[in-house]
């Protein structure tokens, strides 16, 4: 079983980073294959709407020429996609929003001269997020989003992991470690269930 995730923070040891350590050191005790992608160190052009990628129905077929080849790459492998993403202004990070828009132009082929297939239909995905509000108050909008987006997407949103931020070492507490720990647990058992 293999999962990529997607990590949108800006910062190298943000609080995301943080919560997202145990996550994958869970995932991997129970034997999943992890690819963690870090895109703030990648060049993403943002979606223009050019649909070039709508008639094209063996691959995601965007002309752009930037790190996103990678991305499609591994998120096609992927059996669960989480998306990692501090919350900025009630929504994700401008490179997550980035790869988001691309993602889901390239992988679903809806809007071309023939309507094509969904690329990554039946995929799972989740949401590993942190934010300085209440959970449902700050990340409650793009969960939200999140959910439209893998019911167009024809993707399985199986939950999220959310921690307010009360300090850097809050992150590293029992709890938020805890939390971390059993929705990794929850995302294997998950994919377990997609092969049994």
């Amino acid at each position: 079983m293999r999962v990529c995730i997607l990590f949108g923070s800006l910062r190298t040891n943000s609080n995301t980073a943080l919560l997202l350590e145990p996550f994958m050191e869970e995932l991997k005790e129970l034997g999943a294959e992890v690819d963690h992608i870090i895109l703030r160190d990648k060049h993403i052009e943002p979606c223009t709407a050019c649909w070039a990628c709508q008639n094209i129905f063996e691959g995601p077929g965007c002309p752009k020429e930037d790190d996103m080849g990678e991305i499609y790459e591994l998120v096609l492998k992927a059996d669960c996609i989480i998306f990692a993403t501090p919350i900025y202004s009630w929504y994700c990070t401008p490179p997550m929003k980035a790869v988001m828009d691309r993602l889901v132009y390239g992988m679903n082929k809806y809007y071309g001269e023939t309507e094509g297939p969904c690329l990554w239909e039946g995929k799972r995905c989740g949401l590993v997020t942190t934010c300085g509000y209440e959970i449902e108050e700050g990340a409650g909008v793009f969960e939200e989003g999140l959910r439209r987006y893998s019911k167009h997407s024809n993707l399985d949103y199986i939950g999220k992991v959310g921690v307010r931020d009360r300090g850097k070492k809050y992150f590293r507490s029992r709890s938020a470690v805890e939390g971390a720990r059993k929705f990794a647990s929850r995302v294997f058992e998950s994919l377990e269930e997609k092969y049994l």
